[in-house]
Formats: C-alpha cells, sequence, structure tokens
C-alpha cells in the first residue's frame, strides 16, 4: 500500500504567527525560477545587458505575485468581494499561474523597453526558468491539501486529502489523484525541452523558446485538469476556466511559433 500522506500545512511559527509551507515552497519556486532565467539569459544573450534578471527581480516577482493574486480573486470574487481584506493574505495559497503568467510577461515587456533589449531575449529565458518554477510551486500545493484529482480506484495508493480540504462530492473518499505530482513530473519534463531550445534555437529564433512554453504548459494543463476536482471555477456546465484558458495560450503558441518561423525565413532569403 502507497499512500502520500497529509502534510501539516505549518512549518513553523513565530512569537505565535503561523509560517506556512506554502509560502516557504513558493519563495523557493520564485528563486529557481529567477536563478535558471538569468543563467540561460547570459547564456543565449553574451551581448545584451547581463544578469538584467537578477537586477529586475523585484519588478518580476512583484508583478507576478500580483497578476496571480488578482487572477485567482476574480475566479473566486463572490467570496473576495465580501471579505476585501482577504485579497491580501496568500499565506495558505490563493495564487493562479496563469495570472503569473500574465503579470510577468506585462513586467518583461515593461523591463525590455526600459533597457532597450529584443523583448523575447529575456521572455524566452524567463519562460524556461518559469516552469522549473513550476516544478518546485506545484508542491505547495501538497502543504495545502489542494490541486487534486479524482479518487483513486481502490484504496492501496494514492494521496490523502484531510475530510475538511475534500469537496462535497467526494467527502466520503479519503485517497486521491496527486495531480499535483503530475504536473510538477511533467513540467520538469517540459523544462528540459525548453532548456533545449532556448540552448539551441534561442539566439536565431527568438520568441520559439516562449511560444513554445506556451503549448507545453498549456497540454500539460489541459490534461491534468481532466481528472481535477478543486479547479477554481468552472464555466459553460463543468468546463474549467483553466481548460480554456489553455486552449487560449496554446492557439497563441502555436500561432507564435509559425509567425517566428516565418518572419526568419523571410529575413534569410
Amino acid at each position: 500500500m502507497f499512500v502520500i500522506p497529509a502534510p501539516d500545512p505549518i512549518a513553523f511559527s513565530v512569537f505565535n504567527f503561523p509560517i506556512y509551507w506554502y509560502g516557504i515552497t513558493m519563495a523557493f519556486a520564485i528563486l529557481v525560477a529567477m536563478l535558471a532565467g538569468n543563467k540561460l539569459y547570459n547564456l543565449t544573450n553574451p551581448s545584451f545587458h547581463q544578469d538584467v534578471i537578477i537586477e529586475y527581480a523585484p519588478v518580476l516577482i512583484i508583478a507576478g505575485i500580483i497578476g496571480a493574486r488578482l487572477y485567482f480573486c476574480l475566479l473566486n470574487s463572490s467570496y473576495y468581494f465580501a471579505n476585501p481584506l482577504q485579497i491580501l493574505d496568500i499565506r495558505q495559497g490563493g495564487l493562479s499561474i496563469h495570472g503569473a503568467i500574465i503579470g510577468g510577461v506585462l513586467a518583461m515587456i515593461w523591463t525590455a523597453k526600459r533597457i532597450k533589449i529584443p523583448i523575447m531575449s529575456i521572455m524566452d529565458s524567463m519562460s524556461c526558468g518559469m516552469l522549473l518554477g513550476q516544478v518546485v510551486g506545484r508542491w505547495g500545493n501538497y502543504f495545502n491539501s489542494e490541486a487534486y484529482g479524482l479518487p483513486v480506484s481502490g484504496q492501496h495508493w494514492g494521496l490523502f486529502i484531510p475530510e475538511a480540504r475534500r469537496v462535497a462530492e467526494y467527502a466520503n473518499y479519503s485517497l486521491f489523484h496527486p495531480t499535483f505530482l503530475y504536473e510538477s513530473i511533467l513540467n520538469l519534463i517540459g523544462f528540459g525541452l525548453l532548456c533545449y531550445l532556448v540552448l539551441n534555437f534561442g539566439k536565431k529564433y527568438r520568441g520559439i523558446p516562449f511560444f513554445a512554453y506556451l503549448c507545453v504548459y498549456s497540454l500539460i494543463r489541459f490534461f491534468v485538469e481532466q481528472i481535477r476536482v478543486d479547479s477554481a471555477l468552472n464555466i459553460a456546465g463543468n468546463v474549467p476556466i483553466a481548460v480554456l484558458i489553455s486552449v487560449i495560450l496554446l492557439v497563441i503558441g502555436v500561432i507564435g511559433i509559425v509567425c517566428t518561423i516565418l518572419q526568419n525565413l523571410r529575413k534569410s532569403n
């Protein structure tokens, strides 16, 4: 029997103020994303502003967090409109990666324009770093007993979810698919693919790694959402909004890749 136990969400307390594993995990995920993105940027852009990602990390981090939080709050607007002060409380979760992507992209565009470097030079590298950060960040969902999937068949393996954290429809079940783990592993594979693209095509085909990130993560999220039961918001019946956004980002990614390739072919002719 292989059961992933439910952890204590509180790591420790400082003067009776609880410090949550979720916050620690997210901080580490952000650090990993910034360091990886900066390293790849320096390798692929030796003639541009070096260490730009580390230099502008506060801007990128703040924009990403604000985007992630506001997006999540909009998906749960009825609760946060009634409890607006809770918008500021992110210690126990409530960050959306799609919102982080939007906030991060806007911050990267601003940064590139400010220091006059090609926009895609920073977005290519950071998209790779972001996916590695997501590998780590999904473990924050584990510590919060969230982002889990359907009940497993049988009771011999799975992720144990405390009763208080189960969705009402599956309150009588205890073991669920660890979708946070599935996504973390798939993100790690995707990170390897993006590293290959950045290091081998990042200089000649700027934009390919970023648009590939949109495609890779959208496909991962699309399939994981098929078995996830605690999505933030469902639309058009039982379709999670994460699925709709993933499809939109996938289309943008495919169009971006095709346009980038065609643009480079025209330049070479």
